[in-house]
């Protein structure tokens, strides 16, 4: 096997391991993943990080040679060796991360590490320490410092978001987030005249890092400064103002995930992965486009900023029962199809009635903020054959594919937002500020419907948002486990053939 080693904007440290990472490639690096590694500015990716000459770290990476790489020279890593932590201060506790490789230009990374000897892919899924629920390292804008733990988080001028580690897919979920500095309270260190500010939410994979919760039809939050819910940047009234020292309980219920239909192999729901490995700084990592915002997503979007008040379709339901699937707003009448838009605009599935987000505000519920969520499936790929081979004709083949199926990582992620110096600590339990009733749902129906007799069950029908990073993370060594059985098939298969 081959190590390619390509230069990458911004970066001279970073290496393509051309080697096969999902069940649609060969245990033997294809013509193609050689060609398409070789290939020049339609290969290359972005550096994923520019921070290389920090003092007081390591900027030596390891360098892999042209050919014959000898993968038992290198180390077996189960953890990660990234991230070092740097803290903004001599006696601060937020640090920056270094060196890392940060989710942006469309493109996420996944610390990865060896196989075991005599595997048919070379790569596996790792873990970063700390091996628990907290914020991504990987997955966060370099704005929003952080503690070792990855539980507290203080934002810098103007909103920057960050996720945490595991998605909610399925399931009842909780977690608490205390206010150390928010609500319009400004800086101590005198951040100028705006105050510290703080959205909270829930957001999927599309959802932008570098602007609030809820700007876009990608995340739902609330906003400190007036209690307001936002989603689609639409403010409306929801609950009561918080800031500075409140505890909020962030709740998410969301139904079974919707099995693929196996006789429909472009369906969406089918979990496939497209990634590579790559190496950055001695550490190994796995790439792969990031989801990109859909056409009607942004459509929806466009139509909600243009409305005024008219009569577009609005923002998804709060508390009402609607239909499985949205209708998206309509283009006008008038309004002709240009060749730029080709395909018709798919509808938005969403979650159905079952699913909602619900906050509370130092252990005081503030009712059902939205229900009826986008489902976060990716929509039906249009066919794109003809502009593939077009593609590849004019610009060559490339090393990443856009993956139109659900590759496993997709869910809700609880979502952080932070303006000028606010400050925030996660509480993913089990043990809470403020624990919420054993029967979340019953408590959020009843004060709907003005029903208050209505009787929770004893037993507690939601869980803590710590279990579920190891149940994620299970899920993805079960992947690379089916991955790792089917390239062996495939590579006993070509033995025979040959």
């Amino acid at each position: 096997m081959e190590a390619v080693s390509t230069p990458r904007e911004g970066s001279p440290d970073v290496a393509i391991l051309a080697f096969p990472t999902s069940v649609s490639t060969s245990s033997v690096v294809s013509k193609k993943r050689k060609h398409s590694a070789l290939a020049t500015s339609n290969a290359a990716s972005p550096a994923p990080s520019d921070r290389g000459n920090t003092p007081g770290l390591s900027t030596d990476n390891i360098v892999l040679p042209a050919k014959h790489l000898d993968l038992s020279s290198r180390p077996r890593l189960t953890i990660s060796r990234h991230p070092s932590f740097v803290p903004i201060a001599p006696d601060s506790d937020y640090c920056t991360t270094e060196p890392l490789c940060n989710n942006r230009l469309n493109f996420r990374y996944t610390p990865a590490g060896l196989s075991v000897s005599g595997s048919a892919l070379p790569f596996r899924t790792i873990e970063s320490n700390p091996t628990s629920f907290r914020v991504s390292w990987e997955d966060r804008s370099t704005f929003v410092k952080v503690t070792q733990d990855g539980l507290g988080l203080r934002g810098e001028k103007g909103f920057r978001s960050a996720r945490c580690n595991a998605p909610v897919r399925q399931g009842k979920w909780y977690m608490e987030v205390k206010i150390e500095q928010g609500g319009g309270e400004r800086p101590a260190e005198g951040g100028g005249t705006e105050g510290s500010h703080v959205r909270l939410g829930w957001a999927r994979r599309e959802a932008p890092l570098n602007g609030p919760a809820g700007l876009d039809g990608y995340s739902y939050a609330i906003r400190d400064k007036t209690g307001e819910k936002v989603h689609l940047s639409r403010p409306k009234p929801y609950g009561r103002a918080f800031g500075s020292g409140d505890v909020i309980g962030m709740y998410i219920s969301l139904p079974p995930c919707r099995k693929p239909n196996n006789r429909d192999p472009h369906d969406p729901a089918h979990i496939k992965r497209e990634r590579i490995a790559i190496e950055f700084k001695g550490q190994e990592y796995f790439e792969s486009f990031e989801y990109s915002q859909s056409k009607e997503m942004i459509t929806l979007m466009n139509s909600n900023d243009r409305g005024k008040g008219s009569t577009s379709t609005p923002a998804p339901s709060t508390t009402k029962k609607s239909a499985t699937v949205k209708n998206l707003p309509s283009t006008g009448r008038g309004s002709k199809a240009g060749p730029s838009e080709p395909n018709p605009l798919r509808p938005l599935p969403t979650l159905g009635s079952d699913s909602c987000v619900a906050f509370f505000v130092n252990g005081k519920s503030q009712g059902i903020a939205f229900q009826d969520l986008y489902d976060y499936i990716p929509l039906r790929s249009h066919s794109r054959k003809a502009q593939e081979k077009k593609r590849a004709n004019r610009e060559g083949l490339r090393e990443h594919k856009e993956n139109p199926f659900d590759d496993g990582s997709l869910g809700y992620y609880p979502l952080i937002s932070l303006f000028n110096e606010a400050r925030v600590r996660i509480n993913p339990g089990p043990d809470f500020d403020y624990p919420p009733p054993p029967d979340i749902d019953t408590l959020l129906v009843s004060a709907e419907d003005g029903n208050m007799d209505m009787k929770p069950t004893a037993e507690r029908t939601w869980r803590p948002l710590c279990e579920r990073y190891p149940e994620y993370m299970s899920e993805q060594f079960a992947l690379d486990d089916r991955e790792e059985t089917e390239a062996m098939k495939n590579q006993q298969a070509s033995d025979i053939c040959a």
